[in-house]
């Protein structure tokens, strides 16, 4: 807390070399751990370690003074950010040493100390960010530290004093049941949760880049991204064009490099429940499915295939609930303001798209229209260091990523000099 914050990040910023020397060892971990491919695994460590070198260019002017016209008769008004103190982080499996760094590092260099309870599959991962975080030259004895704790004592920790603020990437439950406990005890909760995200395809969208990007984004880990392109909702001029687009783009993906198994059995079991709910609610199988054929490779029984349904609608499980697995749900649009519509017709707000040829338009609508808490226009969401990460409605409170994740758990005071 009164290390200045230059020193902070000038210490925190060896994490992206160590990230960077790990980074063959820790994707092979994650692939053990959760099955993800291991080269997508190599690109979350260093996507992690290019995070850690921009908020160590970017963190020293996010955590300076600001200063604001001075009130009559004093000399100086200004806020300065002061760390809050131990912040717990409740992590995922999915993105297992993202998910982890994305949140630490800038809480750390803001002057907090950090506790992760990591998901059970993921101790491994835990162990290893603690490491490369904890071990860190030059960082205090335990300002890092990992608990090998489960659901049941999350509650315990949290009403711990010395525990000021909590961030949990998660269900749309288990964010629920953290962010309230936190209310009660009155601690800052910044959660992000789930998301069922729309993007509209217009009449004048190019198919072949919409259909490129809604499908690579859609199988990327398996389709276990929050803020994956959960349904297309196509104008009704171009569907069919579409849905060929979309097989013919799917057919070139390969098992092994571009997906892989779902993270155990009980996932696939949820998809692929999931799936026969919308077939029987009156949904087209269009590729995949629950009794797609097993690569030769796959011997965990975790598999499922990428999939592709519909003539989905509103009040369907694959339009109303997040699918977490690789199935992308496409819906048919009357014309441009019923697209918007449907996009908008879910609990979920995370994030959302447009695919048109009218970039304005497109700007106009994402800015004024798209309730979600990111939207792109001709590309899927993705996160980045540079731009806040985080959504509305039942996605969750807060954000993180650039400034704003920086300074969620921060005491923003105000002080005032006469």
């Amino acid at each position: 807390r009164q290390v200045p914050s230059s020193e902070r990040i000038r210490i925190m910023s060896g994490v992206a070399e160590r990230l960077r020397a790990s980074a063959d060892d820790a994707a092979a971990l994650i692939n053990r751990e959760m099955g993800k491919p291991v080269s997508q695994g190599k690109a979350e460590v260093l996507k992690c370690a290019y995070l850690v070198d921009w908020y160590a260019q970017n963190g020293g002017d996010i955590l300076k003074e600001t200063d604001f016209p001075p009130l009559p008769g004093f000399r100086r008004s200004f806020v300065t950010y002061q760390p809050l103190g131990v912040i717990l982080s409740i992590m995922p499996w999915n993105f297992p040493i993202w998910q982890v760094v994305r949140m630490c590092v800038p809480t750390i260099m803001a002057g907090n100390a950090v506790l992760l309870k990591h998901a059970p599959n993921c101790f491994g991962s835990a162990e290893l960010c603690e490491d490369l975080i904890g071990g860190l030259p030059g960082l205090p004895k335990g300002l890092f530290k990992s608990l090998v704790v489960d659901v049941p004592q999350v509650n315990s920790v949290l009403e711990h004093e010395i525990i000021q603020g909590v961030a949990l990437t998660g269900s749309e439950a288990a964010g629920r049941a953290v962010a309230a406990k936190a209310g009660s005890l009155l601690k800052k909760a910044v959660v992000e949760l789930g998301g069922c995200d729309a993007y509209a395809i217009f009449a004048d969208a190019d198919l072949d880049q919409a259909a490129e990007a809604i499908v690579s984004a859609r199988i990327l880990n398996v389709g276990q991204v929050c803020s994956a392109p959960k349904r297309a909702i196509v104008d009704k001029t171009v569907k069919a064009a579409f849905e060929q687009k979309i097989l013919e783009k799917l057919a070139k993906k390969q098992y092994g490099t571009d997906f892989g198994p779902l993270v155990h059995s009980k996932a696939r079991e949820d998809v692929a429940a999931q799936v026969r709910e919308s077939q029987a609610q009156g949904a087209k199988l269009l590729a995949g499915g629950v009794d797609a054929p097993v690569p030769v490779a796959e011997s965990g029984g975790c598999f499922f295939a990428p999939t592709v349904l519909t003539d989905v609608k509103p009040g369907m499980t694959a339009f109303d609930k997040e699918i977490f697995g690789p199935v992308i749900a496409i819906i048919e649009a009357e014309d441009e303001k019923h697209a918007i519509k449907l996009a908008n017709q879910s609990h979920f707000g995370l994030g959302g798209g447009i695919f048109t040829k009218d970039v304005a338009k497109g700007e106009s609508i994402a800015v004024k229209d798209i309730e979600a808490g990111m939207c792109f226009v001709n590309e899927c969401v993705r996160s980045d260091p540079s731009l806040p990460f985080g959504g509305v409605k039942a996605s969750g409170l807060g954000r993180e990523c650039a400034a704003f994740g920086m300074l969620e758990f921060v005491n923003v005071k105000t002080v005032c000099v006469k």
